[in-house]
């Protein structure tokens, strides 16, 4: 896949959705963290229920170690790992009201020190909370940059390597979600929709589909 085609397929998904963003419903960097941390391995759908009902009682680091473990629980106990998960956020708010002051971190590696966080939660913090140009390669991210031809590579390192060397830097902020969008919504994983695709004459997957 050549610059060209790859600057036309930002160009239509834009159009298609000029302002992308996360499903996952947040006010702050602190609850788009929370938000994030409690979104592996569940959907953002389910992810968002738990929250409607943690955030209106606890959406500081403060007010969550306040909660405890067993009244985190009972908020979060909806979602898929929410023992393990629930740990996890008291250390990392632990962590934040100790060395951040209550603040989310601004940097990758502090971001990545806390609990729970790997280089892809890292990656949408930076990316939907602070505006950085970061890509968060998530399974849809893989399989979309891969079927495509956008940028293809054996593990998600790789193929957040070249969509940061490859996506035109115009476009670079937004590729996350578009990105994401696509595969969760038109390039999905079994039998992609292939027909009401805005980039269809552009992918170079090669068993395309009629619908």
């Amino acid at each position: 896949m050549n610059a060209q085609k790859r600057h036309e397929i930002f160009t239509r998904l834009r159009a298609h959705n000029p302002q992308p963003t996360t499903e996952l419903n947040w006010s702050s960097p602190f609850e788009l963290l929370v938000a994030v941390l409690l979104s592996a391995q569940a959907t953002d759908v389910g992810v968002n229920k738990a929250t409607a009902r943690l955030f209106p009682v606890a959406n500081t680091p403060q007010a969550i170690l306040d909660l405890g473990l067993e009244g985190l629980k009972a908020h979060i106990k909806t979602i898929g790992l929410y023992n393990t998960k629930a740990e996890n956020l008291l250390k990392t708010c632990r962590m934040l009201v100790e060395q951040h002051g209550g603040e989310v971190p601004r940097t990758r590696a502090e971001l990545e020190a806390l609990p729970g966080v790997g280089r892809k939660t890292a990656n949408v913090i930076l990316n939907t909370a602070f505006g950085e140009p970061t890509i968060a390669v998530d399974t849809h991210i893989f399989r979309v940059s891969n079927r495509t031809g956008i940028a293809q590579g054996k593990n998600v390192n790789e193929v957040e390597r070249k969509l940061l060397r490859y996506v035109p830097s115009e476009f670079r902020r937004d590729a996350h979600h578009w990105l994401i969008l696509h595969g969760r919504y038109t390039c999905v994983a079994r039998k992609p929709r292939c027909g009401s695709c805005v980039i269809e004459d552009l992918c170079e997957y090669q068993e395309k589909t009629e619908f």
